[in-house]
């Protein structure tokens, strides 16, 4: 059975869906989408922690739905900008779980994860899928997918 393990950008899938379609990511459908594909040994979602009471029900939902939650304090900035980003420790991991794998599933519309697919393709022979929204996804993280899944009306509540 394929081997395979989820990395989600919290914050990247939550904006762009909210953005695109004014509605939120259904976690759990994914879930089941995807474990129709093979055993899911890892799944890691990535967020920042404000601790309100409506994000700490979204984090309990995730570890229910199975996944392993892994949060930095949410950071703002005196500008009004904010700052939670996750992309270098998801790189990490990533590269830590390739080697025990057969596919790597990336829900993130960002480019800057390119290098890292075309990397675990390359070095391990892996397949490295994508899910995003089709507008708010990089073209080059789409081209550097074995797979690119786009997010639409089957993956939202």
């Amino acid at each position: 059975m394929k081997r395979i393990a989820i990395f989600v950008d919290v914050q990247n899938i939550y904006y762009t869906t909210r953005d695109a379609y004014g509605r939120q990511f259904n976690y759990r459908k994914l879930w089941q989408q995807i474990s129709t594909q093979g055993d899911i040994v890892a799944a890691t979602a990535y967020a920042t922690q404000r601790n309100d009471d409506q994000q700490l029900r979204f984090h309990d939902a995730l570890k229910h739905i199975g996944f392993t939650l892994k949060l930095k304090p949410y950071i703002q900035r005196s500008d009004g900008s904010a700052k939670g980003d996750w992309d270098v420790g998801i790189t990490i991991d990533v590269l830590d779980t390739a080697k025990d794998v057969d596919t790597v599933i990336l829900l993130s519309g960002d480019g800057d994860f390119d290098l890292l697919l075309k990397k675990i393709r390359g070095k391990y022979g892996l397949s490295a899928e994508v899910y995003g929204v089709p507008a708010l996804t990089s073209r080059s993280l789409m081209n550097a997918a074995s797979a690119y899944h786009p997010i639409g009306e089957e993956l939202l509540l």
